[in-house]
């Protein structure tokens, strides 16, 4: 499911909450505007019925037959939207306007007002009820008004909307910079990064949760600074008394004749080398769970990979070849002893479990792509995902603690570096790869 956004809510819904309120007060602006329109033209139709009124009577009076029904003439052609008719005593026109539609008003004279279905009529008498007159307006031109009262009132919104969904979304946006900036900060920082995170312009609501999440990333900090602080004491005092019994158990080696206790002996003393190796890795995965291996300046890792690879040419029985870029340095952002410690854990990994007569094949290359391949059966895709879990050695005959690509994992998590473990190796049928994408300064990079 996809997470919601506080962001998209509020533009949404705020832009939703003023449209809403603008349709309820045009609403109500149209019920108000309604009432006032029919009242004010109502109060034309009365102040026509008497203007007209009184001078039909003058006019009808001076007549010589007052008997006749007289039109008005139009001066000039024009569509009339009040329309009147004077009537006598008898209910007999006596005077109409020029466009007048006689179906319109009532066999009967009546005052006041009053509406039909197409009209509102207004009548009144004069002269002690000898005159009649009744004005009538066409509903729908009231109706036309009306409805043009409500376009004028709805067409802003039109143009509105997108104006206001724009600047509530730039506000909302704006008002929640700091929430962006925290959430960035977060993301931004590697796995062994405990420290407090920078909440600035916070609103006030989300405050405590920064604060929470600092308590809750310093009591972290502590509870892993003290389990590595355990774990490298540890590995360190056992070094002192396993160099001691190493030492001892080797001259008893000298002085013991040959036989089942000569035998016994070289057991006990490479049991005693497995636990040395052990303390070692222990030390060196208590240093790589630091997670800061990043270097302020970059360096040219080339000569350090060389030394390292020449050590192991030189120390060890099985082959190890190097190739490296043939012009210029290759600079990367990791610091010197955190490359020693993963190169060297990646190049004893690929001699303890390749084949003994196969050499292992370590390359670098310009853009800073560190490459360590042996030979040997093809690992399984199930145990290859978790061989840098700790204590895993993925089903190997071989010996070793299980902790070399662990440490080279947390190393390569720590330095910014992307770790690719492939089985089958690249090109091969066989074999096993282990990729390290070094990260690059931004100047160097191709």
């Amino acid at each position: 499911m996809r997470t919601p956004s506080l962001q998209r809510r509020l533009g949404l819904g705020l832009t939703l909450g003023v449209t809403l309120l603008w349709l309820v007060a045009t609403a109500v602006t149209t019920l108000i505007v309604e009432r006032t329109l029919d009242k004010t033209l109502d109060s034309a139709l009365e102040e026509t019925a008497q203007r007209i009124l009184s001078l039909a009577v003058v006019e009808i009076i001076n007549r010589e037959d007052s008997d006749l029904l007289q039109q008005v003439a139009s001066f000039s052609a024009h569509e009339e939207y009040i329309t009147y008719l004077v009537r006598g005593m008898d209910g007999e026109p006596l005077l109409v306007s020029h466009d007048i539609d006689l179906s319109v008003f009532p066999e009967t004279p009546q005052t006041g007002l009053r509406s039909t279905a197409t009209h509102r009529i207004y009548g009144i008498s004069a002269v002690s009820d000898t005159f009649f007159i009744e004005v009538a307006e066409p509903l729908s031109s009231r109706r036309q008004a009306k409805w043009q009262t409500i376009g004028l009132l709805l067409l802003p919104l039109a143009g509105l909307i997108p104006l206001m969904l724009a600047g509530i979304w730039w506000l909302v946006r704006y008002s929640l910079r700091g929430v962006r900036a925290y959430r960035d900060a977060l993301e931004s920082r590697g796995a062994g990064d405990l420290s407090q995170v920078a909440g600035q312009d916070l609103p006030a609501e989300l405050l405590p949760v920064a604060n929470a999440v600092d308590h809750l990333l310093e009591r972290l900090r502590r509870t892993l600074e003290a389990e590595r602080s355990f774990t490298a004491n540890s590995a360190h005092e056992l070094r002192t008394p396993l160099a001691s019994t190493l030492a001892q158990l080797q001259r008893l080696r000298r002085e013991a004749p040959d036989g089942p206790v000569q035998e016994r002996a070289r057991h006990i003393e490479a049991s005693l080398h497995d636990l040395s190796r052990l303390s070692q890795k222990l030390m060196q995965l208590a240093r790589a769970d630091s997670g800061r291996f990043l270097s302020g300046t970059p360096q040219d890792v080339v000569p350090l990979v060389a030394h390292l690879v020449d050590d192991f040419q030189r120390t060890s029985a099985s082959p190890v070849e190097l190739s490296l870029p043939d012009d210029g340095p290759v600079m990367a952002a990791i610091e010197a002893d955190a490359l020693a410690i993963l190169l060297r854990n990646l190049i004893e990994n690929a001699l303890t479990h390749g084949q003994p007569d196969s050499p292992v094949e370590v390359s670098l290359n310009a853009t800073g792509r560190l490459r360590v391949v042996n030979a040997g059966p093809v690992v399984p895709g199930a145990e290859l995902a978790r061989l840098t879990e700790r204590f895993q050695r993925g089903g190997s005959p071989a010996g070793g603690s299980g902790l070399g690509l662990a440490i080279v994992r947390a190393i390569a998590e720590g330095a910014g570096a992307e770790l690719t473990l492939m089985s089958p190796a690249a090109d091969r049928s066989d074999g096993f790869e282990a990729r390290l994408q070094l990260a690059m300064p931004a100047f160097s990079l191709p």
